[in-house]
This record gives C-alpha cells, structure tokens and sequence, in this order.
C-alpha cells in the first residue's frame, strides 16, 4: 500500500471481535482481553507505514450501559497497553448512537453508525488517509458495508467461515491471519 496525492495508506480497525474479545458491551479494562495476535497484527500494519484507526459502534453508551467517560477511560487503558508494545494508534473513532437510545441524547439516526460511512470518512479527513489505499478489519458485515461504502480499497472479514463473507475481499479467523494474507498480497 503506497502514499498516493500527498495522503497515506490506513488501516481501519473494528474493535470488538477483531481486536478484543466480545464479550458483549465491553466497557472496562477488566472485561477487556486482547485476541491472540492482535497487537502484533497491529504492529506489522504500523510497520508497512499504515495509519491505525479504530472505528467502533459504541451502542452501550446510547443503551445507559456506560457513559463516554467509561469508553474513554477503556480507550486510554487500551493505547496504554498498546504503547507498552511499541504500537501507536493514530486515531479512535466511535459512534455512541442508536435511533432507539434509552439515553435521550444518544437517540438519533447519524451518519456515523456503521453501516453507514461517517466515522470513516471523518478519520480519513482529520488523518490524511487515502482510502483508495487503505483496508477495512471487521466481524461484521456492517463494518464490511461501511467501508465499501467510504471506498476503502480492501475489506475484510474477520470470521470462522468463508459463508460469511458478506462481500469482503478476504475472510480470515482472526486479525493476525488477515493481516498476513493482505501484506502478502501488497508485497508478494
């Protein structure tokens, strides 16, 4: 993946399911548990020069789960333990919504909540991303749908079966294989 018109490659990253394990509106640093291979999928990523972002629906917040705050706090445990690892996440993005909210606030149709393109196209704006260069890591064909719909040259499926792949470029177990597979084919 090369720079192209002054812009750089990115890798846009779904967190639950790809990143950690989903337990299910994971809101604290102790329900948050890393997927073997994760951090070092990220590392080789940040290696090839490609910008980190995390795009995440973040639903619980607008279900009275947690508040920003919380997602916030397991945000900065999560770069922590990351920096920790030599690995430097170049953004996160997440959508607190959902049209049928219990939190007032949080209630609305939004541009951002994936699979719609928002937190994308904001991340590949505010971080001089290309996403004629970039690739797309989700369990969800939602995160698939959102990054078609951005134009994110390359998206794939992180998901046991291949049945699933929900118009990806790729399915693959985890983060660490899809991540080999996609830097073998960018650099054979």
């Amino acid at each position: 993946m090369r720079r192209t018109n002054g812009l750089r490659p990115g890798a846009f990253i779904d967190r639950d399911g790809v990143l950690n394990r989903d337990l299910g509106y994971v809101s604290r640093a102790a329900d948050f548990h890393w997927l073997p291979g994760a951090v070092a999928a990220l590392r080789r990523l940040q290696q090839a020069g490609l910008a980190l972002v995390v795009v995440t629906n973040q639903s619980g917040i607008a279900r009275g789960f947690y508040t920003e705050a919380d997602f916030d706090d397991l945000t900065a445990h999560m770069r922590a333990e990351l920096a920790r690892e030599g690995v430097l996440l170049d953004g996160v993005y997440a959508c607190p919504h959902l049209p049928q909210a219990v939190v007032a606030a949080y209630a609305r149709e939004c541009d951002c909540r994936k699979p719609r393109p928002g937190l994308i196209l904001r991340a590949a704006a505010e971080l001089g991303i290309d996403l004629a260069a970039s690739c797309l890591f989700g369990d969800k064909t939602s995160d698939i749908a959102a990054g078609r719909a951005a134009g994110v040259a390359r998206c794939w499926l992180i998901a046991e079966s291949e049945a699933a792949d929900a118009g990806a470029d790729g399915v693959r177990a985890s983060l660490d294989e899809a991540v080999v597979a996609l830097l073998e084919v960018a650099h054979p």
